[in-house]
């Protein structure tokens, strides 16, 4: 169990430091460049990756539903927008934010597929996470 836990953040770090590396990319440029090179650089890794280890694509690739391969329009949204956002808002407060909505949008999802939920521990969670965002904006 300590292995998942440690891998998990680890890529909690990477997130971060993906957005700043590609937040101050968008200060040289915009958030769309921005976004179009960590994405370039990323299919790139990605194919070379997939030549070395194999199976990019499925065996049963004419059976599975379209829709399912739309999470990378969102993943480029999710970039372009933290490339923009950290730099306004900060690397905090965008964190915090977008935690929140994973939160907000996961509850939601563990409903609507009927995954036990304690709901007030969910809701406790987001309330949180929100007042931390609140307390970092505190002055002095």
């Amino acid at each position: 169990m300590i292995l998942p836990i440690i891998f998990a953040f680890v890529v909690g770090v990477f997130v971060i430091l993906s957005r700043q590396i590609n937040g101050r990319l968008s200060l040289s440029t915009t958030a769309m460049i921005s976004s179009f090179w960590n994405h370039a650089i990323g299919f790139a890794v990605l194919t070379l990756l997939g030549l070395v280890i194999g199976g990019l694509i499925p065996d049963n690739l004419a059976t599975i539903p379209w829709w399912v391969f739309t999470g990378g329009a969102f993943g480029v949204v999710f970039v372009a927008a933290g490339s923009w956002l950290i730099t306004r808002i900060g690397a905090v407060n965008s964190t915090l934010l977008v935690i929140a909505g994973q939160m907000v949008t996961g509850v939601i999802f563990d409903i609507v597929r009927g995954v036990p939920v304690t709901l007030w521990a969910s809701l406790l969670g987001i309330v949180l996470i929100l007042a931390g965002m609140a307390l970092t904006q505190r002055k002095g």
